[in-house]
């Protein structure tokens, strides 16, 4: 990781404040590593923190979707660490797994479930177009609501500054885990046939 380490007794009263109020731990519980990046800047990480609590686990959508959620965006933003911190808890959850590895390779994912492939056609549209159609936007209102589709919106951001953080610096997770792109190495672009 490309900052110094910050541990658990390193941590001010203002971080352990954060640590309860906006993800419901104590310093006894395991942190999450994005938390040790976020913490060093405390007003800072009670926001970015605090939405990625709710995205993570209070938003309208059921956990199977917010996990795919960070996995559409990990692939968009090639954030192997985000991808492997969250592939397994996509599977556990009920999204296939045959889907997950056509999107890591870069392919359409084929989701036969409804909610799974308009939920991914919405976010794919925001990253790759910047916009979404009519007819996506009419299609993610009618089925997920309003709260539903804010959620969907904010959490893809979310997600993306999550991404944009782990790659920047370099933070690895689960990194027993194959790697999940073979374009990327670490954090850096290979070529097809994995060399630099």
């Amino acid at each position: 990781m490309r900052l110094s380490p910050l541990h658990k007794s390193d941590l001010t009263p203002r971080q352990i404040e954060i640590l309860h109020s906006t993800l419901g731990l104590s310093p006894e519980d395991e942190l999450p590593p994005p938390f040790y990046v976020w913490a060093r800047h405390p007003e800072l990480a009670y926001w970015v923190e605090g939405l990625g609590a709710y995205c993570r686990s209070r938003s309208k959508h059921p956990q199977r979707l917010r996990e795919l959620s960070v996995l559409i965006v990990a692939r968009h933003f090639d954030s192997q660490s985000a991808w492997n911190a969250h592939i397994e808890q996509a599977v556990a959850e009920g999204v296939p797994a045959e889907s997950l590895d056509r999107l890591a390779r870069g392919e359409d994912p084929k989701f036969e479930a409804q909610d799974e492939r308009l939920f991914h056609a919405f976010a794919r549209e925001m990253l790759e177009d910047h916009f979404v159609s009519q007819e996506t936007y009419d299609a993610a209102l009618a089925l997920f609501g309003e709260d539903g589709l804010l959620d969907l919106i904010g959490c893809i951001g979310s997600f993306s500054m999550s991404a944009l953080m782990l790659n920047t610096v370099q933070l690895p997770l689960r990194t027993y885990l194959p790697r999940p792109f073979q374009e990327v190495d670490g954090f850096r672009r290979v070529a097809a046939d994995g060399h630099a």
